[in-house]
């Protein structure tokens, strides 16, 4: 059974939104290693739909100013969505049935990870429902103090640290999964 793996870059506060403006100053190579091999592991890529208009709106016509820019134009992706209709981004398949069904059919699949960057409300949905099987944080030492939180409007969820570092810029990499698996 394939992995659903959500990444985020987060705050000390919980905040995940808009990290452009508060992340930078805490990336370099190691944390670029870590994202690495997130995107090494993966073969598809599962999103909601606002990420996916922000990304397909940029990446097509930017593969070369990023090395993410290659990988993300040519991974399968999956986009969550019950407005979205149709996707034209190369390689994006809509999902706009039963979410769980969905999901559960797309876990059992042959292949690699399905990583998400991003989509928090999506990801609160996967773990409201048992679907996610790791969360990636990397935990930013900064107190953004607004913006949309990660852990908003969730019931208590047990989860258990499977690795954590400390990376040279004070951001802390935690790799969690639920506590029950």
């Amino acid at each position: 059974m394939r992995k659903i793996v959500s990444g985020f870059f987060i705050s000390l506060d919980g905040v995940v939104e808009s990290p452009e403006k508060w992340h930078f100053p805490y990336f370099n190579d190691e944390m670029g290693e870590v994202i690495g091999r997130g995107m090494q592991s993966a073969d598809a890529m599962l999103m909601g739909r606002k990420l996916y208009e922000e990304w397909s709106e940029y990446w097509p016509s930017n593969p070369d100013n990023d090395p993410f820019g290659d990988f993300i134009n040519n991974i399968q992706k999956y986009v969550v969505s019950t407005t979205l209709d149709k996707a034209d981004w190369n390689n994006t398949t809509v999902l706009n049935g039963d979410f769980v069904e969905e999901i559960t059919n797309l876990k059992s699949q042959p292949g690699q990870d399905i990583n998400i960057s991003g989509s928090p409300t999506l990801v609160r949905s996967l773990l409201t429902h048992g679907l996610l099987d790791e969360l990636q944080l990397l935990i930013h030492p900064i107190i953004v103090g607004t913006g949309q939180r990660l852990f908003d409007s969730l019931a208590q969820i047990p989860l258990k640290v499977v690795s954590s570092t400390t990376l040279q810029t004070g951001v802390l990499s935690v790799l969690y999964a639920p506590a029950d698996k």
